[in-house]
């Protein structure tokens, strides 16, 4: 297969930790700093901040991290896709993040006013020199975290992300009842990165300081093509917020950042976190010699088994959980979260598109389409908003995931070259487990209660049977994906009940191709 970026793939040293036990800490990782980050939203939502305070920090926000998409230079998979590692390579990686850390936090602080301007909000300027503060300390974090993914050891990954998560939590919630306002937010940002940091050095010391500028071409070359590639995507993921609050209002914004930060986090949540695991786990096949597209099928497999009923019960029942949650003065999310999270499924049917490529040394054909996906996100949103408003800017997002799949299914297939028939058999099952899912609340509101008035004991009762009839059906029809769930589910369980472990873990060893 033909390759823009040529690679050699001598021997790689042995991962310290398996793929599966980086797994289970890589979701305890994501879990624990979910249900910290969520509770502080729900509590900041709920009883301090109004959809117009959360809309100018989401513009601030939104404005600094399409910047910061320079901050990370590519650092992270370059040094999880080296094949050896030297302690040099280290210390010039780290001297890279310092450099480009600098250069972040210079250009969010100089554009800080001149889009307080532009907006017509006088304290954006404010807010974002905050928020530019937090990225000089990530070089103190980029490194290890990069290091400790290498070794899979995830364990580390979870002290760091579940404490600077609580740091957050603890800064974001004392300020805003101090009645800082949007000023809460951003303090706890800047808050999150110095422990990210110091967290980080504690456990995988990266020396960067001195810098050491010597030896830096295959770095800034890797790192180049990686930033081009960031800074396009970023124009198609951190504008919407921006786009909407230029064309509509600060409490439109907040309703709208408010519906898609709930739905990336639900899908983090149910399978995000183990996408870290993937990038350093493929490289490794990719240094074996073996073929990708097996372990590519099976990565989709879970992918969609999982997050597609997640993602389609959290469409369906949007409304009582916005009410649940947030109350009244939040009910304007409900119907652009069901647009969003049914967008996030879509788009999830095809993972990895930037990483393997990435990997694979195609970096300039992923460019191409990522510069064509950023042009029909940002078209569509900004036609979206004109034409109908907010519900509007959310609808466009179902157009997009439609868009994205059409633009990368073929391309993926020609890289990784995986079996087309296993792929749509694959994905025709989770559409069935998924119905299966959802059934249960879909029949709960025709017989019972509708979304504006179900009650949270029967909303748990109609996942708790979604669930129910989501393992039911992934039985039923032999899903692919049902040997992985039971080998990853076997050692958690296990602990607790190692009788119910043992019945879990599937009797028969790992077939070739499985180390993913």
């Amino acid at each position: 297969m033909a390759q823009d970026i040529p690679s050699t793939q001598p021997t790689r040293e042995p991962a310290v930790m398996s793929v599966r036990a980086a797994a289970v800490w890589s979701m305890a990782s994501q879990y624990g700093g979910f249900v910290i980050q969520f509770a502080t939203s729900v509590i900041i939502s709920r009883f301090f901040l109004a959809p117009d305070e959360v809309g100018l920090f989401s513009i601030a926000l939104a404005a600094a991290m399409l910047v910061a998409v320079l901050q990370d230079f590519g650092l992270s998979r370059y040094i999880s896709g080296l094949p050896n590692l030297t302690p040099e390579d280290v210390h010039r990686s780290s001297s890279v993040a310092v450099i480009f850390s600098l250069i972040v936090t210079a250009l969010i602080a100089a554009l800080s006013f001149p889009l307080a301007a532009l907006y017509g909000l006088p304290q954006l300027g404010p807010l974002l020199l905050i928020i530019a503060g937090s990225y000089l300390f990530l070089p103190m974090s980029i490194v290890p975290l990069a290091l400790m993914a290498r070794e899979m050891r995830f364990s580390g990954h979870f002290a760091v992300h579940v404490g600077s998560a609580s740091v957050h939590a603890a800064v974001a919630l004392f300020l805003a009842w101090q009645g800082y306002s949007s000023f809460a937010l951003a303090w706890a940002v800047l808050a999150t990165g110095f422990a990210k940091g110091v967290i980080a050095q504690f456990l995988k010391p990266a020396r960067f300081i001195p810098l050491r500028l010597d030896g830096l071409k295959p770095i800034l070359n890797f790192g180049g093509w990686t930033s081009a590639l960031y800074i396009t995507g970023a124009l198609g993921s951190r504008s919407p917020d921006m786009i909407v609050g230029k064309l509509l209002s600060l409490t439109a914004t907040g309703l709208f950042s408010r519906a898609t930060s709930l739905a990336e986090q639900f899908r983090m949540l149910i399978a995000g976190a183990i996408g870290g695991v993937f990038y350093p786990a493929f490289a490794r096949i990719r240094d074996e010699g073996q073929p990708l597209g097996p372990a590519y099928l099976r990565v989709c497999a879970g992918y969609s088994a999982i997050v597609w009923p997640g993602m389609a019960g959290l469409a369906l029942a949007a409304e009582p959980i916005v009410l649940l949650l947030y109350g009244e003065l939040w009910a304007g999310v409900a119907p652009l979260l069901t647009m969003v999270a049914i967008n996030a499924a879509v788009m999830i049917g095809l993972p990895l598109v930037s990483e393997l490529p990435i990997l694979l040394g195609r970096i300039k054909s992923l460019l191409i389409r990522n510069i064509a996906e950023t042009v029909i996100s940002i078209g569509l949103l900004i036609a979206g908003s004109m034409i109908a408003g907010v519900w509007g800017a959310a609808a466009s997002r179902l157009v997009y995931g439609v868009a994205f799949f059409a633009l990368y299914l073929g391309f993926m297939h020609r890289l990784v070259g995986f079996d087309m028939r296993g792929f749509v058999i694959a994905h025709a099952k989770s559409l069935g487990a998924t119905l299966a899912a959802i059934a249960p609340l879909g029949a709960t509101y025709l017989l019972w209660a509708g979304p504006g008035e179900i009650g949270f004991v029967a909303l748990c009762l109609a996942v708790g049977l979604g669930v129910v009839c989501w393992l039911a059906a992934m039985l039923g029809l032999r899903h692919p994906a049902m040997d992985d769930l039971r080998r990853t589910a076997g050692p958690m369980v296990q602990p607790f009940s190692p009788r119910l472990g043992s019945f879990i873990q599937p009797k028969d060893p790992a077939a070739p191709g499985r180390s993913v």
